[in-house]
């Protein structure tokens, strides 16, 4: 399947659904490769970006803010399809949308305080100074703002 289609998708569905296509894509994009701990990281900063209410006030609009998750730097042609990667990253989305449910002192953080991440196998950003919060996988967290 398309990522477009996907995105086209989630732009029809009722909520939370929509937010749940749209961060299981990004944890494909992101993390498909990671174990569910790694991909459950990638989660929690979408999570949190979410709740701080700086990106926006959805999943799907932080997810697809301008260059900030690869659900706005991937074409829409890009096809979506190993299917266990993508059973497990809608899996892994829905727990995440089920912690973040709770109240903040009842969430078990993974990541805690990062909003930002990036793989290790890329140059690192701008943003990426000092020693990261965490390493999970190939991926490094960072509170960043």
């Amino acid at each position: 399947m398309k990522l477009g289609l996907l995105l086209w998708l989630a732009s029809l569905l009722p909520q939370p659904t929509a937010d749940r296509v749209c961060l299981a894509s990004t944890i494909y994009l992101e993390a498909r490769s990671e174990s569910a701990l790694g991909q459950a990281a990638v989660a929690e900063v979408a999570m949190r970006r979410r709740e701080s209410g700086q990106w926006g006030n959805d999943l799907c609009s932080v997810l697809t803010a301008r260059g900030q998750f690869a659900l706005s730097t991937t074409g829409h042609n890009y096809i979506v399809d190993e299917l266990p990667a993508w059973q497990s990253a809608w899996l892994v989305a829905g727990v995440a949308m089920d912690v973040w449910s709770l109240p903040p002192n009842m969430r078990v953080a993974l990541v805690p305080k990062a909003d930002h991440f990036f793989a290790a196998s890329s140059s690192p950003p701008a943003w990426a100074k000092g020693n990261p919060l965490a390493v999970i996988g190939d991926h490094r967290f960072y509170a960043a703002n």
